[in-house]
């Protein structure tokens, strides 16, 4: 990747000079994604994102199969590999990011996600799998930064609010999507037979999988050469011939974490999403423990916690797409944190699946708000030179904080769980009315708090500065 610093920083042309990209200006692509590119951009994460679901599902299928009597064992460690990269090289990916031709590190990342896929067929080691894990991530770890720092080059300001909605549904509106074709390539391998050929080129229903998640990045790969970046060539002697230089690397991974710091709206997105997220978290492994044990409805009522989750998240993002131009980004990304909050809060002192799934719904819409808000007021705030590395940071930080909720909150809950029987015998009684107290809902009262806690911090953050002209700058 040597070559790639010839045109390293992407930014969009300005000045009385600069052609009109306002949606009026260009066609329906435009006028419902912002502008043509884009929309070819969009198609690729769609078609990027039904692979990564469809390889996930093969991938830990596999595992369990070249695991024999350690199954689990065997997807924890290939799990795991997709968790490991970012907490030790995501910093330094941001960096690379910021000095070389985004589009091409996308294009490289595509091609290589495209060949470790269509090698994993011929894998029968959990080993191999770790390592095929472990080079699939080092690649997304590249790909996403350069995508979110790219996306202001291409899209006018005020349709940004709209192309992370989009990017959002992308991402996990083509869940259903992956795990259907997961399901129709297993007849689609039964009709194969057990041909010598078939055997051969492990034509079986994981095999298929990962044959055709590696064209769905061929796919990428050839959308994202068709867009338009526009581009520059890096002026001045900062970075020019020294994209490996280790020492300016580090100089600027200090310079990212301190613009973080001390850039308050940036700050206060990272603050809101990330403490958000320990608390918000936890809702996953805590949902099916609070379904069974307080609700006693069980899986089933998990089920319906997961789809109520999603149809408030895919009502807050229309809503936002909807009146992104009369919204106020900051106050709207806080008072959705604060929501999220208070919600989770009274969902967890419900008792009854309706009331709770009604409150879970508006969890969702919070969630989706919160997400699609942090990532655009990053887009409206970093600057080019300094996008990649802040938006690794932000994944980075994601990662983290969803990795602790996860591992705590069970644990947590099976510690409250103890205290709560042997201080109250797991009830309490308030006005007459006996209130269950399981260690769940010990916990996720907990989570609603650490998420109060996010906003209040992203509150303060944001307090420290004052809107001048469009900008923000510190208060004296």
């Amino acid at each position: 990747m040597a070559g790639l610093s010839e045109e390293a920083v992407v930014v969009a042309p300005s000045g009385p000079d600069a052609p009109d990209r306002s949606a009026a200006s260009m066609g329906w692509q435009a006028r419902l994604f912002g502008s043509p590119e884009f929309f070819r951009l969009w198609l690729a994460q769609v078609v990027s994102a039904t692979g990564d679901w469809l390889g996930l599902l093969a991938i830990t299928a596999l595992a369990t199969q070249v695991g024999g009597g350690n199954a689990g064992t065997s997807v924890s460690l290939v799990l795991a590999a997709r968790l490991v990269p970012g907490f030790f090289l995501a910093t330094f990916a941001g960096v690379l990011v910021d000095r070389v031709n985004r589009k091409r590190v996308m294009i490289f990342c595509d091609l290589g996600r495209a060949a470790v896929l269509a090698s994993l067929p011929f894998v029968e080691s959990v080993a191999g799998l770790v390592f095929a894990s472990l080079l699939l991530e080092v690649f997304t770890m590249l790909w996403q930064p350069a995508k979110e720092a790219s996306v202001p080059n291409i899209v006018p300001t005020e349709y940004l609010t709209t192309a992370n909605s989009l990017s959002l549904a992308a991402a996990y509106g083509t869940l259903p999507i992956g795990a259907g074709l997961f399901a129709l390539l297993a007849k689609l391998s039964g009709w194969f037979g057990d041909h010598g050929a078939v055997d051969t080129l492990r034509l079986n229903q994981e095999g298929l999988a990962f044959y055709f998640d590696s064209v769905t990045f061929l796919i990428t790969a050839a959308l994202v050469l068709t867009i338009p970046f526009p581009h520059h060539r890096r002026e001045g002697p900062a970075t020019a011939g020294r994209i490996f230089d280790f020492s300016s690397a580090f100089r600027d991974v200090k310079e990212g974490w301190e613009f973080i710091f001390i850039n308050p709206v940036v700050r206060a997105v990272m603050v809101g999403l990330a403490t958000g997220l320990i608390g918000g978290g936890m809702l996953v492994p805590l949902g099916p423990i609070f379904a069974d044990e307080v609700l006693g409805a069980g899986d089933a009522g998990f089920g319906v916690f997961v789809t109520c989750l999603g149809m408030g998240v895919a009502a807050g993002v229309l809503s936002l797409s909807f009146l992104q131009k009369k919204m106020p980004k900051e106050r709207v990304f806080v008072g959705s944190v604060f929501l999220a909050g208070a919600t989770l809060l009274v969902a967890a002192s419900v008792s009854d699946l309706l009331s709770a799934a009604a409150l879970v719904t508006v969890i969702g819409m919070a969630a989706g708000a919160v997400y699609v808000l942090g990532f655009t007021l990053l887009h409206e705030n970093v600057e080019d030179e300094m996008r990649g590395r802040i938006f690794s940071a932000l994944l980075t930080i994601v990662r983290l904080c969803v990795l602790v909720a996860f591992a705590i909150g069970p644990m947590l809950s099976q510690l409250l769980d103890g205290l709560s029987n042997e201080l109250w015998d797991r009830s309490i009684t308030v006005m007459g009315v006996d209130v269950a107290i399981p260690g769940v809902r010990l916990t996720l009262w907990l989570a609603g708090l650490i998420i109060i806690l996010a906003g209040a911090l992203a509150t303060m953050s944001l307090r420290s500065v004052r809107r001048e002209e469009g900008g923000y700058e510190a208060v004296p």
